[in-house]
């Protein structure tokens, strides 16, 4: 048993991973130091990155009573102390950073110290197989557990809103900017200076013909838009003015009113990978109702995307993408009968 044990990282979105590497430490040394990267770091890597005392007290959270044993320290580089610890005498890691230790015990040895005991705690898989990381949390990927975001039962045939569900979504999921119907694009500048007071999203998601149009029209089209041909319900002349060109993907998908189609949901699977992986834009257009595609938009796209809709005869609804928004939509989508 170790008397003291260093680790470092990041530690954003707490998640399985983490909590084995602690227990890893834990179980072989008598106390840890954790070094967590500093908030200018983490930010310069991904913007998404929670404060620093975010992501200390998450772990501290999840210590509980051994948290007695663990201090909490700043790491202001790459290595931080462990170069040139005089006490400790062991490092915790995963097989990802063993290499990186390897070249912290070359420093010490250089620097006439004992080499540090290398403790490689086993990584945790997600779902899919592939090693649980923050990046994939933040990535959408999955949840901190390692679990999908959307229900593996959605994955196969047609839904049906259900009326529990239905009852939930009478209220605006996200924040009301509100406008005369008449004029759609005052409630949109609104909106816009809203996401450009925060941090820049990495996709903004349009669901509506009115909505979709209307950022067109105010020179910001989204990355991804959903449209019918439909606005409460009736066919929109608008519709036909809603410029195709300025998408890069056309996708037609069917999905019936009050229905989230596996045809729907294979669409907005392949806008938003499309998106993550060369920035291509999509306009899909949905035989039958879009309405309800945000329930899957929101745990298919990655953290600090936006999702707009329009909210007949009040405004512009804007939801910002994030855990809760992912997991409210996942127990909503758990409500949904087969159709």
């Amino acid at each position: 048993m170790h008397q003291l044990g260093l680790i470092g990282g990041t530690f954003d979105r707490f998640h399985d991973g983490h909590k084995s590497l602690i227990r890893k430490g834990l179980s072989e040394c008598n106390s840890l130091e954790i070094w967590i990267t500093n908030d200018s770091i983490a930010n310069a890597k991904d913007n998404r990155t929670k404060s620093w005392s975010e992501r200390c007290s998450e772990i501290q959270e999840f210590l509980a009573i051994d948290f007695p044993r663990v201090s909490f320290h700043i790491l202001e580089d790459n290595h931080g102390p462990a170069p040139s610890h005089p006490s400790a005498s062991a490092i915790v890691c995963t097989a990802e950073t063993h290499k990186e230790c390897e070249n912290i015990n070359s420093i010490r040895q250089s620097n006439g110290l004992a080499v540090l005991s290398i403790i490689c705690a086993e990584r945790v898989l997600a779902w899919d197989d592939q090693p649980i990381s923050s990046s994939r949390v933040r990535d959408g990927q999955i949840d901190r557990s390692g679990h999908p975001w959307i229900p593996d039962r959605i994955r196969t045939g047609s839904w049906n809103l259900s009326p529990p569900a239905e009852a939930e979504l009478k209220e605006p999921f996200g924040r009301l900017f509100s406008g005369p119907e008449d004029d759609p694009n005052k409630a949109m500048i609104d909106v816009l200076k809203e996401i450009q007071l925060l941090d820049p999203p990495r996709c903004i998601i349009s669901v509506g013909d009115v909505t979709v149009k209307t950022l067109q029209d105010v020179g910001n089209p989204a990355h991804i838009a959903l449209v019918d041909g439909l606005t409460k319900r009736q066919k929109w002349d608008g519709a036909s003015e809603i410029d195709r060109s300025l998408y890069d993907v056309i996708i037609q998908c069917q999905s019936p009113p009050g229905t989230i189609s596996n045809s729907l949901l294979r669409a907005c699977e392949t806008a938003i990978s499309s998106w993550k992986l060369d920035g291509q834009t999509h306009l899909i257009i949905v035989e039958g109702e879009e309405d309800l595609a945000p329930l899957i938009l929101h745990p298919l796209s990655p953290i600090g995307s936006v999702v707009l809709y329009g909210q007949p005869g009040k405004g512009v609804v804007l939801r910002w993408c994030d855990e809760e928004s992912k997991e409210r939509c996942r127990s909503l989508l758990s409500a949904f009968n087969p159709s």
